[in-house]
């Protein structure tokens, strides 16, 4: 026992932290010195490797003279926040690693204060020192007032400091020392954080942490012993969360080694499993020998915010990509999604292939519908809604976020105006050289959408991150898109011809030579107000000549949106229609006669 150490891995998207235990794991001597092996190998989904951030939740280990080091790499985005509250309860310390220019950011935070809340010894290491404009001594003034503002206790504020690049390999205790590999990271791990709390039961007790799929063994219940052993053969008693007793016999038993998952016949207290046997397993459940005991505790997540539907493809062209495209499909598939992942929750609703799903923001929806197309999945997502709750005197209450943006100062009045629009309050505000840092509380109704007009307005230099807050009193309407759309009158393949004039009007999604239906958006209308157009229409042909013949038209690149773009966008009567080779925006209702005589009824 004394011989194992269980970490968390935690920082705010891009501070290095994958890129650390690549190396950790590299000069451990974990990969053979011939073996070929990629960069971020815990980033193992495309969708992370593409987006350069951790969306799973993944376990590795190795061994350093003679100690055996668990390590979770964990989320740094708050909208995968179920995973990191379930990590938690698997480990004994956390590495916090933070960027040496950056200094700690809004998911630093979210993902420290989990940290504290379970009461794990933390070691600092300040990355990528070698970095041009590198502050450190500045960055681990702001890391310890995070610290203090998270009320850490005295113990968790006496905190070692690595200094370390992760790129180049090396880390230090000190600023002017001359190192060359990870080793000071590697003492800090094994002298700072203590080995495994083992309870003294003498029976086996094990939380379920996180879960896994095999299609040979069915599901894999994943999570630390608290107590006692287990052996492949024993029977077991999995306690539900409804208090349902299933007994059951283990068939196998898994540890790490490296990124490997590897078999195993028996394992002990402290150490970190996986173990089948059990149909039925599901986050937060307790295994344990006899239906007499008690189950463990586990910590209920935060509430989901955002709500969005998510329905069965029913545009022109449906069925043309896609292999799954059946109501019973997609309900099966979104179930599977939920025995994964406690913050998601999918509910029916009155509507034939229409379902609701409740999550923490619109980019944990976005990632899955992005999983789902490229599975073969055809489908239609709605626009986000915040989930209202009310106060005990029936008073209307929303969710508030911390919103936290960087941008450089020139764009500082633009922000501010929007920030001001979407009901939001600003609470402080950092100059440090040509960029500002703005914190602010706003509803998080006034997030959805923000993010494209940080992203215009600051020409892609902005950064913003956000955590929930609190549900407190609704803040008042807040006004929609600004613009309006153009809406094709017509079914057919877009012309040059006809894009080139209809360009006059505004921005166009799309270029020539393009399948549209009538009813889909192909641009945004330079004013507020929908605009019909028909981006089919030909040249007719007549047998005069024009002066203008055969002058090229000029046509202006589309705008091609992202899948959590394309979301923020759309309005309440429009949908993203998602298949595995496009995204495509329209509107829920194709008619435009019908589109009418709604909006006359709704008025």
């Amino acid at each position: 026992m004394e011989k194992i150490r269980n970490i968390a891995i935690i920082a705010h998207v891009d501070h290095g932290k994958t890129t650390l235990v690549d190396q950790l794991l590299r000069q451990s001597g974990t990969f053979r010195s011939n073996q070929k092996i990629q960069e971020r190998v815990m980033d193992s989904m495309d969708l992370e490797r593409e987006k350069g951030i951790t969306i799973r939740a993944k376990n590795a280990s190795f061994q350093w003279k003679g100690y055996l080091i668990n390590i979770v790499d964990t989320p740094g985005h708050a909208d995968f926040g179920g995973e990191v509250e379930r990590i938690m309860k698997m480990v004994d310390g956390v590495l916090l690693v933070v960027d040496a220019h950056d200094g700690p950011q809004a998911q630093t935070r979210f993902v420290l204060r989990k940290a504290m809340e379970n009461k794990l010894k933390p070691v600092v290491v300040i990355n990528k020192i070698d970095r041009e404009n590198a502050r450190p001594h500045k960055v681990l003034d702001l890391v310890f007032d995070l610290f203090v503002e998270l009320k850490a206790t005295d113990e968790q504020l006496d905190f070692p400091i690595v200094y370390a690049s992760a790129k180049n390999g090396f880390a230090m205790r000190e600023l002017h020392e001359n190192n060359q590999d990870m080793t000071p990271l590697f003492e800090a791990i094994v002298q700072h954080v203590p080995p495994p709390k083992i309870s003294t039961e003498p029976f086996f007790q094990m939380l379920v942490s996180n879960l896994d799929y095999s299609d040979y063994l069915g599901r894999i219940g994943l999570g630390r012993i608290v107590s006692g052993r287990v052996a492949v053969g024993d029977s077991m008693v999995c306690i539900h969360r409804d208090g349902r007793r299933e007994r059951a016999t283990v068939t196998a038993l898994f540890t790490h080694e490296g990124l490997e998952q590897v078999e195993i016949k028996h394992a002990n207290a402290g150490d970190i499993v996986g173990l089948t046997g059990f149909e039925d397993i599901f986050i937060g459940e307790t295994l344990t020998d006899c239906e007499e005991r008690a189950p463990l505790q586990f910590v209920d997540i935060d509430p989901p915010t955002i709500r969005m539907r998510i329905l069965v493809n029913d545009s022109p062209f449906a069925g043309r990509d896609g292999k799954f495209v059946t109501a019973r499909h997609l309900r099966e598939r979104l179930l599977r999604e939920t025995r994964g992942n406690v913050s998601l929750q999918v509910n029916d609703t009155d509507t034939a292939g229409a379902f609701e799903i409740n999550a923490r923001g619109e980019m944990q929806i976005a990632i899955l519908v992005e999983q789902m197309r490229r599975e073969g999945y055809e489908l239609m997502v709605s626009r986000p809604e915040v989930i209202f709750t009310r106060a005990a005197d029936a008073a209307l209450l929303e969710p508030l976020e911390n919103l936290y943006v960087d941008l450089p100062n020139e764009n500082l009045g633009d922000i501010l105006q929007s920030i001001a629009n979407r009901k939001g309050e600003i609470l402080g505000m950092d100059h440090h050289a040509s960029r500002v840092s703005i914190e602010a509380v706003i509803p998080t109704r006034g997030l959805i959408g923000f993010e494209t007009d940080l992203v215009n307005l600051t020409r892609g230099q902005g950064l913003m991150s956000h955590l929930f807050r609190e549900y407190a009193p609704f803040k008042g309407e807040i006004g929609g898109r600004g613009r309006g759309v153009m809406v094709s009158m017509e079914s057919g393949i877009s012309t040059a011809y006809a894009l080139n004039s209809i360009q006059e009007r505004g921005r166009l999604f799309i270029g020539p030579q393009e399948d549209i239906y009538e009813g889909m958006i192909i641009g945004e209308n330079a004013r507020p107000e929908d605009l019909p157009v028909n981006p089919c229409r030909e040249k007719h042909l007549t047998n005069m000549r024009s002066q203008g013949e055969g002058k090229g038209i000029q046509l202006e690149a589309p705008l091609r949106m992202t899948l959590e773009r394309a979301i923020e966008y759309i309005d309440t009567d429009e949908y993203v229609e998602a298949t595995p080779k496009s995204l495509r925006l329209r509107k829920r209702i194709l008619d435009a006669n019908a589109r009418k005589r709604a909006a006359a009824t709704a008025a």
